[in-house]
């Protein structure tokens, strides 16, 4: 069984970059967002599920979803994002375990962004936070995307707090310098989860 390690960690703070390092080091990286997107293409059943919940229109002319405009329906709407999260979580996560399943290799980085919000920690081995100061998120988020300062901030607002995601993660990188302290920084756990997963007896998350 693959030593399961969630990446996790708030907008902007730079886990696609941590999750490429990993990547380059030959490691198989899942991500959720990716899963999220393949359980409601045209004639999956998560998408009839939400076309029934929220209305025909939630779809562009294709017969695709209209991601942006359904984010923005339940953005400030708890109980329909609530709703929708009932039926998208566990079609992501029967996809997550079929990937899973088919992997072979000493461990899998798999990212999850808002596992903080989304709960679950129990089913992985370990959970590595990518941290940065949430006023280092406000300006990479308002420099990435363009967005204004309130944007940034509602934004942030909606996601779990930094001391929130700590208090899961098992493994933090700090992503406060340079490219080449990130891949260090990547490299040394590299080696920790290799070890990891070579130990005997390891019995694997719950499931």
């Amino acid at each position: 069984m693959t030593l399961r390690v969630a990446l996790t960690g708030g907008i902007a703070s730079g886990k696609t970059a941590v999750a490429d390092a990993f990547a380059a080091r030959g490691v198989p990286v899942i991500d959720t967002d990716d899963l999220a997107r393949e359980v409601v293409r045209p004639g999956m059943p998560a998408l009839a599920a939400v076309t029934a919940a929220f209305g025909a229109g939630v779809l562009l002319p294709s017969g695709e979803l209209d991601r942006r405009g359904l984010r923005e329906l339940v953005f400030a709407d708890p109980a329909r994002r609530r709703a929708l999260e009932a039926i998208l979580h566990p079609a992501i996560r029967a996809a997550l375990e079929a990937r899973l399943d088919a992997v072979e290799a000493p461990y899998t980085i798999i990212g999850i962004p808002l596992l903080a919000e989304t709960g679950g920690r129990d089913r992985f081995d370990r959970v590595l936070l990518v941290d940065v100061p949430p006023a280092l998120q406000k300006s990479r988020l308002m420099s990435r995307d363009g967005d204004s300062a309130a944007q940034a901030e509602a934004i942030l607002a909606s996601q779990a707090s930094r001391a929130e995601r700590l208090a899961i993660a098992d493994d933090r990188i700090e992503n406060t310098g340079s490219l080449a302290a990130l891949d260090a920084a990547v490299e040394g756990l590299h080696a920790k989860y290799l070890a990891a997963a070579r130990e005997p007896g390891r019995a694997g998350p719950r499931r």
